[in-house]
C-alpha cells in the first residue's frame, strides 16, 4: 500500500493550495480517508476526514470554513484545497486511509507528508 502526496509549496498568507494524494495498493472505496499536518514542535493534529461510503467531510475547527477535503474512489484519489491560509497553517501534511468508524481516528495506511510554508 503506498500514500504519496503532492502538491505542497511555498505559499504567501491569504494564499491558496491544493494537495493531492495518491493511493495504490488498496479499493479507498472501503476505507476512511484523513488529512492530518504536523508543524515544528507540535504534535500531529487531524484536520479533515470523510467516512466510508461518504462525500461529507469533518473539519477541525483551525481549517473549517478554509479547506474543503474531497475523495474520488474512481481514481484512488483524495485531495485538500486549502484557502485563506495563515502562517500556522505551516507544516508537514500527510494523507491516510484506514479501516476506521471513528474517522479521523483509526487511520492504517499513511503518506510521508508534502511540506506547506506560508511565508512573506
Amino acid at each position: 500500500v503506498q500514500l504519496v502526496e503532492s502538491g505542497g509549496a511555498l505559499v504567501q498568507p491569504g494564499g491558496s493550495l491544493r494537495l493531492s494524494c495518491a493511493v495504490s495498493g488498496l479499493t479507498l472505496d472501503y476505507f476512511a480517508v484523513s488529512w492530518y499536518r504536523q508543524a515544528p514542535g507540535k504534535e500531529r493534529e487531524a484536520i479533515a476526514c470523510i467516512n466510508t461510503g461518504s462525500n461529507t467531510a469533518w473539519y477541525a475547527s483551525s481549517v473549517k470554513g478554509r479547506f474543503s477535503m474531497t475523495r474520488d474512489n474512481a481514481l484512488n484519489t483524495m485531495t485538500l484545497q486549502m484557502g485563506n491560509l495563515k502562517f500556522e497553517d505551516a507544516a508537514v501534511y500527510t494523507c491516510a486511509a484506514g479501516l476506521s468508524e471513528l474517522c479521523p481516528k483509526g487511520m492504517d495506511y499513511w503518506g510521508k507528508g508534502t511540506l506547506v510554508t506560508v511565508s512573506t
